[in-house]
């Protein structure tokens, strides 16, 4: 067995996007720029066999997410086999499609944990981020979950459009019964790359946001758990991306193929396999494509001989790709990538910019 094959675990999560149809147009959506059809959709018992090889596998977590997982109509259904099977289920939602009888049903079924997005504090300056009069119906769906006596994350993705909403945002989220939320900086692929001009903070709004992060931690300890990413065009050190490159996290797509995060279909010449082709066992271990970046081996200089390699795996594959024209460049958010100062810059030069115009993610029939 050779140095890549040695390091390859168990992956201790799966999230499956159980499609690309959603009602919001978010002009940040991870989802890849080209949607898939609903036509090219796992069905139902493709899904089910996928639940249960993850969980003979070793898999804990199962989350569902999309595109908006609720259009699936076989959504309870798909959550009942999955809770069966012993997995733990989080359903990554925009909420706007959960009403009461569904939620019921779904916490029947033995849903663990719901995950809600929220595009700002109020409804304006939200429903106007996400292409959709949501915001309200969001909330009304929190009531829901704690009402159903489940956890509630709420996720609010942050940019220079809703920064300055950040702190009503902390108290949205307490309002809303979470114990957790989810701060997330922007990260400039697929739909936020091309929206990158007219989301990107300045430094002054990243500092101001870290402050505020900071204070609510330290006042809200006990209560409501941050997490807070920031964006990659302003640090020093790249982040582990998605645990590393096929190290412990997989992700489906809506046909089924094996990923190693949400963007890596942007790497044009890559292949990646689908379960309709082989088990999900034999794609994770024997996968050309999840192989090529695993672990340290393929790293050229300045990663391979860096001291943090076994720390941060090399960064994102996603982002050498995107700005390096390379994915095997070192990352750009790296302060050792010779990329680096440039892409400050271009973040720096971008955020003085007052763009207001967004470019949304548009799925085949929406208007």
């Amino acid at each position: 067995m050779n140095h890549v094959q040695a390091a390859i675990e168990i992956p201790l999560a799966a999230m499956g996007e159980m499609t690309h149809r959603c009602p919001l147009q978010c002009p940040y959506c991870s989802n890849p720029v080209e949607l898939a059809k609903a036509s090219d959709e796992l069905a139902t018992f493709e899904w089910k066999r996928v639940l249960d090889e993850l969980a003979s596998l070793g898999v804990l977590q199962f989350h569902f997410s999309g595109g908006e997982p609720l259009v699936r109509k076989d959504i309870v259904d798909l959550v009942a086999h999955a809770a069966k099977a012993g997995l733990y289920t989080n359903l990554i939602t925009s909420a706007v499609l959960l009403d009461d009888a569904k939620m019921t049903a779904l916490a029947e079924a033995g849903l663990n944990h719901v995950q809600i997005s929220i595009q700002g504090a109020e409804a304006e300056t939200a429903d106007r981020i996400a292409g959709f009069p949501g915001h309200e119906k969001k909330l009304a769906a929190a009531r829901l979950v704690r009402a159903a006596g489940i956890p509630l994350t709420v996720n609010a993705v942050m940019h220079r459009q809703n920064l300055g909403q950040l702190s009503d945002i902390v108290a949205l989220s307490l309002d809303m019964g979470a114990a957790r939320l989810e701060v997330a900086h922007v990260q400039y692929y697929g739909w936020a790359l091309k929206n990158r001009a007219a989301l990107i903070p300045t430094p002054e709004q990243l500092d101001e946001a870290t402050g505020i992060v900071d204070e609510a931690r330290i006042r809200l300890k006990g209560r409501l758990v941050i997490d807070y990413v920031i964006p990659d065009y302003y640090a020093e050190t790249p982040k582990k991306c998605m645990g590393g490159w096929a190290q412990s996290f997989l992700i489906l797509s809506p046909s089924g193929k094996v990923l190693p995060c949400h963007a890596a279909e942007s790497l044009t010449g890559l292949s990646f396999d689908s379960v309709r082709d082989g088990s999900i066992e034999e794609i994770w271990r024997d996968s050309p494509a999840l192989n090529l970046y695993r672990g340290t081996g393929w790293m050229a200089e300045p990663c391979r001989s860096c001291e943090f390699r076994e720390i941060d795996l090399g960064g994102c594959r996603c982002q050498a790709f995107a700005l390096a024209g390379d994915a095997s460049a070192t990352d750009p958010a790296c302060g050792r990538s010779p990329l680096h100062r440039g892409i400050f810059s271009l973040a720096v030069a971008e955020a003085s910019e007052d763009r207001r115009t967004l470019v949304y993610r548009r799925y085949a029939g929406q208007s």
